[in-house]
C-alpha cells in the first residue's frame, strides 16, 4: 500500500486523507453493487456470512501472530453488542440495498450520523446543545421528504427503507461502542473482536438460507467481502491522515458513484424527491460533524468542555 498515491510524500494530510476517502467512496459503491447484483440469488443474511468470513481470513495472519494479544479486553459484554448490532444492522443494509435503488438507500444510510447525536447524550453523556439537536431534527425531516410516508411514488415508506432506517440506527450504537472501547483498547482489537463474533453470529442466519455457490459466484461473494474490508481500511486511513471536518464531505461522494452505478448497471433514476431529501440529510449531518470538530478544537484549545449553542 505504500505505492499508492495518498502514501506518496510531499502530499499535505489533508490531501492524503481525500485520496484515501475517495478509495473508500469508491470502493464502497463497488461493494454495494455487488450485493444488488448478487441478490437475487443469495439473500442478505448470507452475503452477511461471506462478507464477514471474507474480513476474518484477512484478519488471519494478524490473529495467529498476536493470539491472545488480539482479543485482550476488559469490556466483553461491549464487545459482544457491539458485534451483534453490528452483524444484524450489516444484514439490513445488504437487504436495503438488494431492493432499494442504490442512490436511495445509501441516502438513507448517512442517519447514522443523525441517530448519534441522542446516543452521544444518553449513552457516553457527551453534552449536546441546542444546534445539533436541531440539525438532527432537521435531517430526520429530510428522511421523510425522501420516504414520503403515504405518497405513491416509488420510495414511498416499506420494508427496504425501514430496514436501512434501522440498519443505521444500530450502526450508530456500534460507532458508539467504538467510541468507549478506544478509550482502553487498541483498534485492531477491536477489529479482531468485531470479526469474529460477526462471523459466528452471522451462521444462523447463512445455514437457514444456506445455497452453494457455483465456483464464479463464490469469488464474487469473497471478493465483495475484500472490498467491504478495504473500504474499512480506506475510511480509516482517511480520517486519520486527514482532517475530519475536511474528510466528510468528501465521503459524500458516494452518493454520486451509487448513483452512477444505479443509473449504468440497473437503469435507475433518483426522483426530485430523493435528491431534496438527501441533499437535507447530508446537509445536517455535515453541519453535526463539523460543530463537533469545532467543538473538539475549543476544548483542545481552554481544556474546558464546551456545550454547543
Amino acid at each position: 500500500m505504500t505505492d499508492t498515491p495518498a502514501a506518496k510524500p510531499g502530499l499535505s494530510p489533508n490531501l492524503r486523507g481525500a485520496l484515501w476517502m475517495l478509495g473508500s467512496a469508491v470502493t464502497f459503491s463497488v461493494m454495494t453493487t455487488l450485493i444488488k447484483y448478487l441478490g437475487s440469488d443469495y439473500p442478505a443474511t448470507l452475503q452477511t456470512f461471506y462478507r464477514q468470513a471474507a474480513g476474518l481470513m484477512i484478519l488471519a495472519p494478524v490473529i495467529v501472530r498476536h493470539r491472545s494479544a488480539a482479543f485482550a479486553t476488559t469490556r466483553p459484554a461491549i464487545m459482544i453488542f457491539r458485534s451483534a448490532t453490528g452483524t444484524v444492522g450489516m444484514i439490513l443494509s445488504f437487504y436495503a440495498f438488494q431492493k432499494m435503488p442504490l442512490a436511495d438507500a445509501n441516502a438513507l444510510s448517512f442517519t447514522r450520523t443523525l441517530w448519534l447525536v441522542p446516543l452521544a447524550a444518553f449513552v457516553i453523556r457527551e453534552p449536546v446543545g441546542p444546534l445539533r439537536i436541531g440539525a438532527a431534527i432537521v435531517g430526520f425531516l429530510g428522511v421523510l421528504v425522501m420516504i414520503r410516508p403515504g405518497a405513491g411514488g416509488h420510495f414511498a415508506i416499506g420494508l427496504p427503507a425501514m430496514a436501512m432506517l434501522a440498519s443505521a440506527f444500530l450502526f450508530a450504537f456500534t460507532v458508539t461502542g467504538m467510541k468507549v472501547l478506544t478509550r482502553d483498547h487498541p483498534p485492531m482489537v477491536i477489529l479482531v473482536w468485531s470479526a469474529v463474533l460477526g462471523l459466528v453470529l452471522s451462521i444462523p442466519g447463512a445455514i437457514y438460507s444456506w445455497r452453494v455457490p457455483g465456483p464464479r459466484d463464490l469469488f464474487l461473494l469473497c471478493l465483495m467481502g475484500v472490498i467491504a474490508t478495504a473500504n474499512q481500511a480506506c475510511y480509516i486511513k482517511g480520517m486519520q491522515s486527514g482532517d475530519a471536518a475536511a474528510m466528510a464531505p468528501i465521503d459524500y461522494t458516494r452518493l454520486v458513484f451509487s448513483a452512477a452505478a444505479g443509473f449504468f448497471l440497473f437503469n435507475e433514476v433518483p426522483s426530485g424527491w430523493t435528491l431534496l431529501g438527501a441533499g437535507i440529510v447530508v446537509a445536517s449531518t455535515l453541519f453535526i460533524t463539523l460543530r463537533e470538530q469545532q467543538l473538539a478544537r475549543s476544548a483542545r484549545l481552554t481544556a474546558v468542555p464546551e456545550v454547543d449553542g
